[in-house]
């Protein structure tokens, strides 16, 4: 067993609320598999946001992004991320850092988690540098102008934003 591993089946979890999933977070999944053996992709319900696509919607775009990746599963969460995690056995949670300006939210939310499960640790991974500029939010903003979003996004989500606008 190398160096490190505990077990042969270290589960992470990748929550967010993916309005909607880009390519800056597929960079993370892709880098995240390498680490753990198996990822839960959270698409998160987040009632403290107003996203443009319903909780389902996001679920299915998500879904489609990974159609065919192994060793992912995707699922619909509300609630408590730590409470999540313990139930899923998931010894990691990944979150993104694109900036400096990420990180102190970040740490944050990574502190109460371990407060509430000690056990499970909060991994940071940043994007590809090809990505690191790259929000769900500008994704967003440049197809309500009608610009290319082909190359920021998965194709199903880019055909889901031009009917969107």
């Amino acid at each position: 067993m190398p160096a490190g591993r505990k077990s042969k089946n270290r589960i992470a979890l990748y929550p967010g609320t993916f309005d909607p999933i880009t390519n800056g977070h597929l960079s993370l999944i892709q880098r995240a598999i390498e680490l753990f053996d198996n990822l839960i992709v959270a698409v998160a319900k987040n009632a403290g946001k107003a996203p443009l696509f319903t909780h389902d919607e996001r679920y299915e775009l998500v879904e489609k992004s990974l159609h065919g990746v192994k060793n992912i599963k995707v699922i619909k969460f509300d609630g408590l991320l730590a409470d999540l995690a313990k139930r899923h056995k998931a010894c990691a949670i990944i979150r993104g850092l694109r900036a400096l300006s990420d990180f102190e939210y970040e740490f944050q939310m990574a502190l109460m988690n371990r407060k509430l499960a000690r056990e499970v640790e909060t991994v940071f991974l940043m994007p590809a540098l090809s990505w690191v500029y790259l929000s769900s939010t500008i994704v967003k903003d440049v197809a309500a102008n009608k610009g290319n979003i082909s190359t920021l996004v998965p194709a199903p989500v880019a055909k889901a934003l031009v009917k969107k606008f």
